[in-house]
């Protein structure tokens, strides 16, 4: 008889190269935001809080349609795939200043900021101006350049002729949906042709919204929906997320939810990180 290459018992014996070596889990901080899957229920949810409960921590998970639900903290969740032992996050009363800062610049303990600059950078909303301020925002202060609303590209001309532009007061722009050949494409072309040359630099992301630029990760998603054209675009993304969606207020509360879950510059998609910091660059540039 021919040797038996794989053993008499494959469930006995030594380990063997065809054996996978179970995964351990790694400790893991419930950080408030945290996107993570309880193995046994297959609920998938961000961490709201964690608590004492019967003399034990738990942690209360949120998911997309907003229902929450209790575990007890320790072993049996996933977090991107891997295995992780929740802990309690570690809370301090005094924390010492960040090594860095949301946007992965080098932080700089007690700096004051700095007396705002003539250039500025003009961003289309109000959800563009508070995502950029809660990444960007220390390394803005220390620059002392404001990020100001511009309403919208289709009011960029108009702006532009206000400020008027120059060498020593330059204008960055960041636009939502900028791709070849749109509208946004066109009305910045425009725009740039009535303004010094090098005053003035006009970048976007492809995305419908900046809603978009978030990782659909951070909110429980794979993906962000595709909405069919004539719906709203926000409010069809409630609907998919089966958030609340009736009215102006349920669209403002479901932004908040999903900035409250950027923590830094990772949570953001690279098409909007690199333009962002060159706008930066831009209006700061001696």
């Amino acid at each position: 008889m021919p040797a038996d290459r794989y053993g008499s018992d494959v469930l006995g014996g030594p380990a063997t190269p065809h054996h996978r070596a179970r995964r351990v889990s790694r400790p893991q901080a419930a950080e408030r935001g945290l996107v993570v899957e309880e193995v046994q229920t297959g609920w998938v949810g961000a961490v709201v809080r964690v608590e004492k409960s019967g003399g034990m921590h738990v942690v209360v998970l949120e998911d997309r349609a907003g229902r929450t639900r209790t575990f007890p903290l320790g072993p049996g969740f996933w977090v991107d795939g891997a295995p992780v032992e929740l802990t309690a996050p570690v809370t301090s009363r005094a924390p010492a200043a960040p090594a860095r800062t949301a946007s992965g610049s080098r932080a700089v303990a007690g700096q004051r900021a700095r007396v705002a600059r003539g250039s500025r950078i003009w961003v289309e909303g109000k959800h563009d101006a508070e995502l950029v301020e809660k990444v960007w925002g220390d390394d803005l202060r220390v620059e002392g350049v404001v990020v100001e609303l511009l309403d919208g590209v289709d009011n960029l001309a108009d702006a532009l002729a206000d400020f008027g532009p120059t060498p020593q007061q330059r204008v960055g722009v960041l636009v939502d949906h900028l791709v070849p050949g749109s509208k946004e494409q066109r009305l910045a072309d425009a725009a740039l042709r009535t303004v010094p040359r090098g005053t003035v630099l006009v970048l976007g992301h492809p995305y419908v919204d900046v809603w978009q630029a978030v990782k659909p990760g951070r909110v429980g998603l794979e993906r962000w929906p595709v909405i069919e054209r004539g719906t709203e675009w926000k409010r069809g993304i409630l609907r998919e997320l089966g958030w609340p969606a009736s009215s102006q207020a349920d669209v403002a509360r479901a932004w908040q939810r999903i900035l409250g879950t950027v923590r830094n510059y990772a949570d953001l998609e690279p098409s909007l990180l690199g333009r962002v910091e060159e706008l930066i660059d831009f209006v700061t540039a001696p």
